[in-house]
């Protein structure tokens, strides 16, 4: 039995508030600090971006260069991840976050593992890196949720990258994996069949009741982002979306309804 099919058994396993890249527009993104404050916050699940550094370690980033969340010019694939952990990810947002380093995907796991928070973890390679970025971060993901046979506690993979899918999915066929676009296309049930996904993730502007009601029909999960109006929010769930990524976590908080 398909991931999907046993997910359109059993409903949807996950939290239904995810905060985007950790506290979102609450503190900088993809650090740290951002995962604590939404801890602080009670949040239960967070998305945050993965990328591997020049070293092959996968680091928290969301662009491929330097300059808008760290400073300076430059690829991320060509810094070593210990040059990019001691780096300020945090000034641009604020300066009480001065030396807020880059984290490794690595260490923040095992941080959100032990505070029992739940991780859609986008796989965001930089360009040319898609198969071996789904393969790194598998296999690590793999290694650190090998004894948990809880599904609903296992991450969820989610990339734009069909290629990185599919590399974690040959390294790690135990976490479930979903689709990421902007607009849903014409064949998105192809495409979701053929990466054997749980879920569809897809811009919440781009979403009407009637295309929601067909993904549902076939038994697939649905991710919306990014939210951040509470009444955009209601009438998304209104129309069976199972879960929505939102910045703002203090208006959309875990047990929004």
């Amino acid at each position: 039995m398909t991931q999907a099919r046993r997910l359109s058994l059993a409903g949807w396993p996950y939290e239904r508030i995810a905060a985007h890249r950790g506290a979102g527009v609450l503190a900088p993104e993809n650090t740290f600090s951002a995962m604590r404050l939404a801890h602080q916050l009670g949040v239960r699940a967070v998305e945050f971006d993965v990328m591997l550094a020049a070293d092959g370690v996968p680091v928290l980033m969301h662009d491929p260069q330097l300059g808008r969340t760290v400073p300076g010019v430059g690829d991320i694939d060509s810094i070593p991840s210990a040059v990019l952990a001691n780096m300020d990810a945090g000034s641009w947002f604020d300066v009480r976050y001065r030396g807020e380093g880059v984290p490794l995907f690595v260490e923040l796991a095992q941080w959100l593992q032990g505070h029992g928070i739940w991780m859609n973890i986008e796989i965001k390679p930089f360009p040319g890196r898609e198969r071996d970025t789904g393969q790194v971060v598998g296999q690590l993901t793999q290694a650190l949720f090998q004894h948990v046979l809880d599904p609903a506690k296992r991450p969820l993979f989610s990339s734009f990258s069909p290629i990185a899918l599919s590399a974690a999915r040959e390294a790690a066929p135990g976490i479930a994996r979903g689709l990421l676009v902007g607009e849903v296309p014409a064949d998105w049930l192809a495409q979701l069949q053929a990466l054997d996904c749980v879920s569809l993730h897809c811009r919440h502007d781009k979403l009407n009741a009637g295309l929601a009601a067909q993904i549902k029909a076939e038994g697939y999960g649905l991710l919306c982002y990014t939210v951040n109006e509470p009444v955009r929010a209601r009438e998304l769930f209104s129309w069976g979306v199972d879960c929505i990524c939102t910045d703002r976590i203090d208006l959309i908080g875990a047990d929004f309804r």
